[in-house]
Parts: structure tokens; C-alpha cells; sequence
């Protein structure tokens, strides 16, 4: 019987494999009774009913929890050789909600993403069938299909309102790991999912990103819903002073696990970003960052799944996926359904917030224009200056960030006691950005301030 141990990765396949409808058909009593000394051995969880009187599987797993689940020997390979692979869908990464299937990430180009679909979103409903109640397999059956072909989505918003999307399936590639370079020399990286190479490749980027002259970082995590147990441990390893990847409980026993050394790590100030789609492998990666304070978290509270599943591999072929352990970071507080919190919580994109402290952190002499009152629009920045700054700044130099981007192309003028700055194009409603009074001398101070356009 082998085991692997994962983290919540099946999200990374539920919106790309053909599930067929086996649970309920195998009358195996041996495999059955392989499926019930397993859970008795080594699952971790609430077992709601009797697993002795159980009389098939699907019964077997409506009595754990939602990431337990039974694949037979063609949907384990389907899975495992879907990872990272391109395939035919409308692009959605989802996950199990009560109200129910919770879009985690729309991928980007998608059928999905072009008909407006965005992370948050429930689906209620597929070609006018519910699909509340169903599993993640259940609705991936649905939603899969061939290239061109249509499919109707109900969809649940956050503000409650539902709305049916005629979308078409396309062949779609998930993108692991992105970066750039922001102003400032921040260098910016985000992780799609803990992939098998997940590490591999965000190291790849981060050593790119110091050749073209990076010196501090921000790596986003935003609506990753894990993968990968071994590449959390890899990515704890890129940060200096974090030593313990996370903290294990099974069934009978409990281990430290360590992270895996890296010859190249991210700076100490580096900054995380996690929201509430954040989950599994990301919030191990977060925990274990957060407690031993190896890097900055921004946003908001993270989703709360701290269980860990285990694949084993039955007398048949097939294959049982099995809750069979939690894990916390190293100061043992408790992630599952409860989630990680941040070091700093923000309102709107923790990106903005993020990449004003990185470049606040790069002018440390510089002072806020504290008092300053400032009215934005897309068109217009006016700042009230101090009457001692009117004449310095006809001589320095302004500019203005596009906060989590590069420098605007801006005009600037004082009138009196207001600094007027003029962008070459309208500025963006739901973006920040950054002021950067810079000092003509030594002597004199520069000065910043974070603006926020007036809706």
C-alpha cells in the first residue's frame, strides 16, 4: 500500500478531468474492506455515521469530510496526468461550499474569464441542472467538454445575486508562476498553485528578477489553493530565517517537519500576499513565514484548511485520497477553519499597501505630507503642500506610482500651496498610487503620499 502525501492539490485538476460515474458501482467486499481499515487507521476527521454497516463507497464517503474522496485506477491517471498539462473547459479552479461549488481562480483568457466569471463566485447550477450538494468531480463532469462546445453556468455573487453565463470551452494552460518588475526595483512573483516544480520555478523568477536589478520582493499568493506538500517545504526554503516548514498531527503520531535548503532566498522584508481563497499549501507556506518572522503577510484572513490528504493505493488499482492529518505553522496555532491571519490587513488590493511599504522602506528620510489634503481625480492630483515646501519643489522632482505597477507619465505644477500633477493619460478609478516629492539637496527633506482616486 503506498502512500503520497499532498495538500489540497486537487484543485489543481478538478476543472480539468473527465470524472465518470463509479462510486456507487463496485460490490468488492475485499475492497471495500481494504477502503474501512484504512479510514480506521489513519483518517483524521469526523466520521459521520457507521463505517462497520457502510455498504458501498460513495456511502463510505459521504461519511468524511469533503476533501476524502475515491478514484478509480483511469480517474487517478486522468488526475495525475492533468497536472500542469493544458486541457479543454471554461477555466475555473473550484472547490466544495455549501451554497454550491466556490470558484477559487478564473484563468486568464479562459472561456470563463472572457464571460466575466471572477473568484468568489458560486456555481449554483450547469446546463440548468443543480449542482448543489455535488462534488467538485460531480460538477467537473459538467463543466469539461469538447474545444467550441457551449455550456450554461448559474452563477451565486457575492451580493447575492445570480446570473446564467452562456460559456464557451477553450483549451486553456494554468499559469504557474508569473513576475515582473515594479517601479522601485520590487521585484513581484505570484504562484498559481504548489505544483510539483512550483518552487523550481518561482526560484527561477526570483533570480531573474535580481539580475535585472531587484532588491526587494513581493510574492503573491492570492486565491492559490495549494498542491504540492514537498513544494511548500521547497518555498519555506527560500526564506533565510525560516527553518521549519510546519508542524504535523496524524493519527497516532506528530513530527517537525523542516524546510528544504535553497542556495538562493528571498530578502527578509519580503512581502506575502494572501486573501480569503488563499488555502491549504499556501497557508502552511504563510503560518510557517508569519511565526518564524521571515517575511511580511498582507490582506486578508486566509481560507482555513489546514488538513492534509494521503493517496493510497488499493488491491485494484484505484485509489482512496484520505484527510490524514492537520498541520499548523511552528508556533502551533490552529489553521484549520480558522485560516492565517496577516501581519497587515488591508481593505483593498494588499498590492497597493505592499508596494507602498516597499518603496516607503526605500526612502526612510522621507517624511508624509501628514497634514496634506488632496483631492484625485482620474484627470487631476492636488496636494496642499507646507508653505516651506512651495519653493523647494519648482526645483525637485515629482513623480507619481502606479501603485503594484511603474511610473505614470505626469506633468507637475505648484499654485500657490497646491501641488498640481496632471497625468499624460486618465488615471485608473480602482488603482493607488504613490506621490514621490524627491529633495533638491542634502539638507532639504523629500517627502511621499499615498493617493486614492475619488469615485
Amino acid at each position: 500500500m503506498k502512500k503520497l502525501m499532498w495538500s489540497f492539490v486537487f484543485v489543481l485538476a478538478f476543472f480539468l478531468i473527465p470524472f465518470t460515474a463509479t462510486h456507487a458501482a463496485s460490490n468488492d467486499q475485499q475492497l471495500m474492506k481494504e477502503i474501512k481499515e484504512i479510514i480506521k487507521n489513519t483518517y483524521v476527521g469526523t466520521i459521520d455515521g457507521n463505517l462497520e454497516k457502510a455498504t458501498s463507497i460513495s456511502e463510505i464517503m459521504e461519511m468524511l469530510d469533503p476533501y476524502s474522496t475515491y478514484f478509480t485506477k483511469q480517474e487517478f491517471e486522468d488526475y495525475m496526468n492533468s497536472i500542469n498539462l493544458s486541457t479543454i473547459g471554461i477555466g475555473v479552479i473550484i472547490e466544495e461550499h455549501e451554497d454550491g461549488i466556490h470558484i477559487l481562480q478564473v484563468i486568464e483568457g479562459s472561456g470563463a474569464f472572457e464571460a466575466g466569471i471572477k473568484a468568489g463566485d458560486i456555481i449554483i447550477a450547469v446546463n440548468g441542472e443543480s449542482i448543489i450538494g455535488r462534488s467538485t468531480q460531480e460538477t467537473s463532469s459538467l463543466l469539461i467538454g469538447n474545444e467550441g462546445t457551449q455550456v450554461k453556468v448559474t452563477i451565486k455573487h457575492n451580493n447575492e445575486t445570480t446570473t446564467t453565463k452562456t460559456i464557451t470551452r477553450k483549451k486553456f494552460t494554468l499559469p504557474n508562476v508569473q513576475s515582473e518588475l515594479l517601479f522601485g526595483h520590487v521585484g513581484y512573483i505570484s504562484l498559481a498553485s504548489f505544483s510539483e516544480d512550483g518552487a523550481q520555478l518561482v526560484k527561477k523568477a526570483l533570480i531573474d528578477l535580481k539580475q535585472r536589478g531587484a532588491t526587494s520582493f513581493i510574492l503573491d499568493l492570492q486565491n492559490n489553493g495549494g498542491g504540492y506538500v514537498t513544494t511548500a517545504e521547497e518555498m519555506t526554503g527560500l526564506f533565510p530565517s525560516a527553518k521549519i516548514a510546519y508542524l504535523l498531527e496524524e493519527a497516532h503520531a506528530s513530527y517537525t517537519i523542516p524546510a528544504v535548503h535553497q542556495d538562493t532566498k528571498f530578502p527578509k522584508n519580503t512581502r506575502i500576499l494572501v486573501n480569503r481563497y488563499s488555502a491549504s499549501a499556501s497557508e502552511m507556506l504563510s503560518a510557517s513565514l508569519k511565526d518564524q518572522k521571515a517575511a511580511i503577510l498582507y490582506g486578508e484572513t486566509t481560507y482555513g484548511k489546514g488538513a492534509m490528504q494521503g493517496f493510497y493505493t488499493l488491491h485494484d488499482g484505484s485509489y482512496l485520497k484520505l484527510t490524514v492529518g492537520k498541520f499548523t505553522g511552528p508556533a502551533s496555532q490552529t489553521i484549520h477553519e480558522v485560516g492565517v491571519k496577516p501581519n497587515i490587513q488591508t481593505t483593498s488590493a494588499p498590492i497597493f499597501q505592499a508596494h507602498f511599504d516597499a518603496l516607503k522602506e526605500q526612502y526612510p528620510k522621507y517624511r508624509k505630507l501628514s497634514t496634506a489634503k488632496s483631492n484625485a481625480t482620474k484627470e487631476k492630483v492636488s496636494v496642499k503642500i507646507p508653505a516651506v515646501l512651495s519653493s523647494q519643489i519648482a526645483k525637485g522632482h515629482v513623480q507619481l506610482v502606479a501603485l503594484g505597477a511603474n511610473e505614470v507619465s505626469i506633468t507637475a505644477k505648484v499654485e500657490g500651496q497646491t501641488l498640481v500633477v496632471t497625468p499624460a493619460k486618465p488615471l485608473i478609478a480602482d488603482q493607488e498610487y504613490m506621490l514621490l516629492i524627491h529633495a533638491n539637496s542634502k539638507s532639504q527633506k523629500g517627502y511621499y503620499q499615498h493617493i486614492k482616486i475619488n469615485q
